[in-house]
């Protein structure tokens, strides 16, 4: 066979045009605004100095390593099975009927939470949800609330063209919102944005806290509703909720406040509970007034999880035993790094170095303070939140995230570990190496 002409493509621009110029010129203002993740950026720099040959424990993406924690086998098997057997074709945009039973029957087993199925509308992983969420609720100039620091919020932002309401938090509230917090801030808010287990803080809301930002809310809905004004929603992005360690509890807005069901859209996906981040399912729980409007958008997003992988998870969901045998083991490494992590800190602040974390609550994330702005190590001066997480790169060969990647502003000296690619032997040798850093700082 005979290879047509070869038209080279690359680098092509109009005559005189450099690629600002055109990106410029050709795209709209939101993407000329839209930034890249800057912890995926953070994580290109580990890899190529891994590629170079440098030691690195990578603490940073929020992600399984393989090697550390592989998916239920009953998932791996039943996908290939469906593989198999020609499971290869368009699922409806919404998602298999057996799926979204499976998982109405997972939130009325484990949640206490009754939906019909209709309420369910399947993903490729809890991206698609949040965006289609952002989309429906929120019209240009609306206002979102979250926290901060949080998780990609300002980037669904930017793409909605609404207003941010940023809300600071801190480690007195282990990083989460309160309704003291919110309540001045709800002039205009159309979504608020609610994650727990919180990434990137690993921390949880008590029912206690929880209740009190749905009181909030109900009492500002029931103002708008005499007034004929949209509601307050609330998106709860709740993906890591089966992993919740120790005497945390998992709670949702609707189980504390059953009131708040017309108001609450649940956020969800395999990715984080089954180390399942590649298999890309994932769904939103909503209001069934809602549901219509929400599968036309999802439809013509295409945003469906693939076929053979909706299938495998319906089986899984449908199974407690496969889950209860999995999460015996997978829960207790994931539980078992971010405690050695939290215990070795918490030994050295013991010794008088300047470090010290939250006890792990939930999810596969530590927060970690190290209070070394404007010491000095090999000369140069730690002066930033960027200065101190080079220095644990540099000095100590740790890959970490500092709390401004999500959204936090003023430097604090806050970092985020995550622990799904590492092992125990990675975190003691880290662990030796971050204390012989943390001497050498003058």
């Amino acid at each position: 066979m005979t290879s047509p002409p070869l038209i080279d493509c690359r680098d092509s621009l109009p005559s005189g045009e450099t690629p600002q110029a055109f990106a410029g010129r050709a795209l709209n203002e939101m993407t000329g605004r839209l930034g890249g993740s800057r912890i995926l950026h953070i994580a290109g720099q580990i890899k190529a100095m891994q590629a170079e040959g440098h030691d690195i424990a990578n603490f940073t993406v929020g992600d399984f390593s393989p090697k550390e924690f592989r998916v239920p086998e009953r998932l791996s098997a039943d996908f290939a099975a469906a593989l198999s057997r020609g499971e290869t074709n368009y699922p409806p945009a919404v998602g298999l009927p057996e799926v979204r039973q499976a998982v109405a029957n997972l939130y009325e087993r484990e949640l206490g939470l009754k939906y019909n199925p209709d309420s369910v509308i399947m993903g490729s992983g809890a991206r698609p949800p949040i965006y289609a969420t952002a989309a429906l609720v929120v019209e240009p100039g609306d206002r979102m609330l979250f926290g901060i620091p949080s998780w990609n919020n300002p980037y669904y932002v930017q793409i909605n063209s609404a207003q941010a309401v940023a809300v600071p938090t801190g480690p007195e509230s282990d990083f989460l919102l309160t309704a003291d917090t919110i309540a001045p801030h709800l002039d205009g808010v159309t979504l608020l944005c609610l994650n727990s287990p919180l990434n990137p803080c690993g921390t949880a809301f008590s029912e206690e806290q929880l209740g009190a930002i749905c009181d909030v809310v109900l009492t500002e809905n029931a103002t708008r509703a005499t007034k004929g004004e949209r509601p307050i929603m609330v998106m709860y992005d709740q993906v890591y909720w089966m992993l919740c360690f120790g005497d945390t509890k998992h709670h949702t807005p609707v189980s504390v406040r059953p009131e708040m069901a017309p108001y609450t859209i649940f956020v969800d996906a395999i990715s984080k509970s089954f180390a399942a981040t590649g298999l890309r399912v994932g769904w939103a729980v909503v209001p069934e007034a809602l549901a219509p409007s929400y599968k036309a958008l999802i439809g013509h997003m295409g945003a469906w999880a693939p076929r053979p992988a909706q299938v495998a998870t319906a089986l899984l969901l449908n199974d407690p035993d496969a889950i209860t045998a999995y999460h015996a083991t997978m829960k207790n490494d994931v539980e078992q790094r971010l405690r050695a992590l939290h215990d070795g800190f918490t030994a050295m602040g013991g010794r008088g170095l300047p470090v010290r974390s939250i006890a792990p609550q939930g999810a596969i994330y530590l927060s970690v303070h190290f209070d070394v702005l404007n010491r000095s190590w090999e000369g140069r001066t730690l002066s930033s939140d960027d200065d101190v997480r080079t220095f644990l790169l540099e000095g100590a060969g740790i890959g970490l995230v500092p709390f401004q990647a999500f959204g936090l502003t003023e430097d604090t000296g806050w970092m985020r570990f995550s622990v799904g690619a590492v092992s125990m032997d990675d975190i003691e040798a880290g662990l030796h190496r971050i204390e012989q850093s943390l001497c050498q700082l003058s």
